[in-house]
């Protein structure tokens, strides 16, 4: 894919982002507050994150910890795609923390997207919540060759089905991946993931509302991702 990354500077409740990259892809939130240099903030910010990897005991690719009393607490959570081991999973979220200090220097909360992982932290708890904003679309640009129709039937297909199962994992994992022949003799590969914290209900609700977005932003297109804070979708005519 081509690549353009775009970062916002705060989260817009009803703002969406269009990018074509398979990088990374940021937001920095500066309405909920800004941070120093050294100040506690930072430094429980810099403590928490640096913590992830001590905990040994977490092979399933979620973390999700406080760190510091009121008001210069810091709540974080890292979650992997299903299928990354506990080394590739912290090689990840490093480098998401490594991205996120340069592109949101002294933002209280802000959130970094990549393929493998996702990485977001804030001064308020986002644990247990499901949260569809702020949002993120890659859109490939590669377009469907052969029946739209059967494209298009065939990929909500395998998408429900996969948001299905994903939902219906316990509060490790929330992960599902699978393909589907579509048209013209192509194959489909598609994965789906919500933060373990959320019940099967609002991992329905969270993956639906993305897929749902697939016919309006992606039509016509082999591949896509929905990045949002409490889960993601992706499809793709390539195994990832």
């Amino acid at each position: 894919m081509a690549a353009v990354s775009l970062r916002l500077l705060s989260f817009l409740c009803c703002l969406f982002v269009i990018i074509i990259s398979q990088a990374s892809a940021q937001t920095c939130d500066n309405s909920r507050g800004n941070y120093t240099i050294n100040s506690t903030y930072h430094n429980n910010l810099n403590t928490l994150l640096s913590t992830f990897s001590s905990h040994t005991d977490i092979y399933y690719g979620f973390y999700n910890f406080s760190y510091g009393q009121d008001p210069d607490k810091v709540y974080a959570i890292g979650l992997c795609r299903g299928d990354q081991n506990q080394n590739q999973c912290l090689k990840c979220l490093n480098e998401s923390r490594v991205s996120l200090a340069d592109k949101c220097p002294n933002q209280k909360e802000a959130i970094d997207w990549r393929g493998e992982c996702m990485l977001r932290y804030s001064n308020r708890s986002i644990f247990g919540l499901m949260e569809n904003n702020p949002k993120v679309l890659v859109v490939r640009l590669e377009n469907v060759t052969g029946s739209l129709d059967e494209f298009t039937e065939v990929l909500g297909n395998l998408m429900r089905n996969l948001s299905s199962t994903a939902a219906s994992g316990d509060s490790r994992l929330k992960y599902a991946t699978g393909s589907m022949p579509t048209s013209n003799f192509q194959i489909t590969y598609g994965f789906t993931e919500c933060t373990p914290d959320l019940s099967l209900q609002e991992c329905t609700q969270c993956l639906g509302e993305a897929i749902a977005d697939i016919p309006v932003y992606f039509n016509g297109k082999t591949g896509g991702n929905v990045l949002k804070p409490s889960c993601r979708i992706r499809f793709d005519p390539y195994s990832f």
